[in-house]
Formats: structure tokens, C-alpha cells, sequence
């Protein structure tokens, strides 16, 4: 059976804007996404909105439902009270284009700063070796989307636009853990978690974790192990003794 449903979606651009009520049809079995679209093919045709595979895997979507941060395409229409109003932002960290449709540039902008895997120089590409163990122990990063709903929902930079310079946010700090746990990755990344991607802002309150459409445990299993490695090298003094004996192609803890 369907119903009317009432939204509240912001509309507006850079300069400005506001929230603006709206009644849509809905239909059993649809997502916020399929309203979106209805409204758009019905009442304003002007509406921005980002999307591409509608299958939760290419994370274009993003959007804050009801404060949350959420993928359009993810949220369930049955999930609400057929009386609720649902109001539909875009996200908040990020600077508005138009309407629904915010510019991540931001994020694009800190993935180049992280050096990508650097294997031991002897070793060709066919030779590589590592222990099921440690496949395992990233495959779960491997999952991101790059919905950006992590990096949207940190408060770090969410209520703190000035942080954005100094802090990569939990998706490209997941990415630089990933790195750092890879058998055969031989940079030491744990200085530049720490002094160029601003890992000590991080406060483990685990936001990131509750909004990631993949099920990351991205605090638990990469900031917090990755916080540990960096105290390992600063504060532990056997740690620091052992480093002035290990070989620079051995860097990792």
C-alpha cells in the first residue's frame, strides 16, 4: 500500500538557502533515493541530487536523513512513521554546490597526500608473499565505498571547518593504518599519521564506525591500533632503544 509522505528538503546553493516542504508519493519497498527522484520528476525538476549505481556501493549519494548521515539509496521508507516528516539535508561538512549536492573536493585533496604501497624494491610483483592472517586483518578497509559519510560526520571537522588543513579525517587515516599493518609495505607511516594527517585529533567517540554503510569497524581496527603503534614510538623506551638497531627497510613495529 502506498502513502503520502512529507519531506523536508533543503534547497538552496553557496550563498544560501533553506528547508521547503514537499508531499510525495511512496510506494512499498522504496528508499529516500526513489522519493527524491519522484519529486524531482514531478514537482521540482531543478533539484540537485548526486547518485550513480542506486546499490549502496558507489557511495555518490550521501545525504543527512533526519540529522543523520546516511546513503539515500540505504534508507528504508518503512523505516519511518508514515505521519513523520523527513527532512533530507545535504552533508555538513562539506561546502554546498546546490541543494543536495556538496563539494567533497576536500577528500579528494587528502587521498593524494597519502603515498601509496611501497613494496621492497627486490621484490617483483609476483613474488609477493604475506600470511592469510594479515589479508585478513585489512580486508575489512578494503570494503570503503569512499561515501565520505565518516569523514561528513566527524566532529573534528564537522564543527571545526578550521581543523580541515591539519586532519585527514577517519576514511584516509583508515587508509594510512591499512598501509602501515601490510606485511610488505615498507614506509613507516606512523610519523606521518601523526604529524600530517592529525591522528591526535582524533577522539575515538567511534561516530565514524556508527555511520558507515560497509560496517567498518574503522576506529576499533585502524585508528585505535594505528593510535597505539604511535605511542609505541614516541613514549615506549625499549621501542626506541630496538629502532636504533633495526634496519631502515624494517620499519615496521
Amino acid at each position: 500500500m502506498g502513502h503520502n509522505a512529507k519531506l523536508r528538503v533543503w534547497r538552496g546553493d553557496a550563498s544560501g538557502g533553506d528547508l521547503k516542504d514537499y508531499t510525495v508519493e511512496v510506494n512499498e519497498g522504496e528508499v529516500v533515493l526513489d522519493v527524491i527522484h519522484r519529486l524531482q520528476a514531478t514537482q521540482t525538476p531543478d533539484l540537485a541530487v548526486r547518485w550513480n549505481c542506486k546499490a549502496g556501493k558507489c557511495g555518490s549519494c550521501s545525504a543527512e536523513v533526519n540529522g543523520r548521515p546516511r546513503l539515500m539509496c540505504m534508507c528504508q521508507m518503512n523505516n519511518f512513521a508514515e505521519d513523520e516528516v523527513i527532512t533530507i539535508t545535504p552533508m555538513r561538512a562539506f561546502p554546498v554546490i546546490r541543494d543536495l549536492v556538496t563539494d567533497v573536493s576536500y577528500n579528494y585533496e587528502k587521498a593524494r597526500k597519502v603515498p601509496s604501497f611501497a613494496p621492497p624494491k627486490d621484490l617483483a610483483p609476483g613474488d609477493y608473499r604475506m600470511q592469510q592472517v594479515d589479508v585478513e586483518r585489512s580486508q575489512e578497509f578494503r570494503k570503503c565505498i569512499e561515501c565520505f559519510l565518516c569523514n561528513n560526520t566527524c566532529h573534528v571537522i564537522r564543527d571545526h571547518e578550521e581543523n580541515k588543513e591539519n586532519f585527514s579525517g577517519p576514511r584516509f587515516l583508515m587508509r594510512i593504518a591499512e598501509l602501515d599493518m601490510h606485511p610488505l609495505d615498507t614506509l613507516d607511516r606512523k610519523k606521518m599519521a601523526q604529524e600530517e594527517h592529525g591522528l591526535g585529533y582524533c577522539n575515538i567517540t567511534k561516530c565514524c564506525s556508527e555511520v558507515c554503510p560497509e560496517h567498518i569497524h574503522i576506529t576499533d581496527n585502524a585508528l585505535i591500533p594505528m593510535k597505539e603503534r604511535v605511542a609505541d614510538v614516541k613514549y615506549d623506551p625499549f621501542f626506541a632503544i630496538w629502532s636504533l638497531f633495526r634496519k631502515p627497510d624494517n620499519a615496521k613495529s
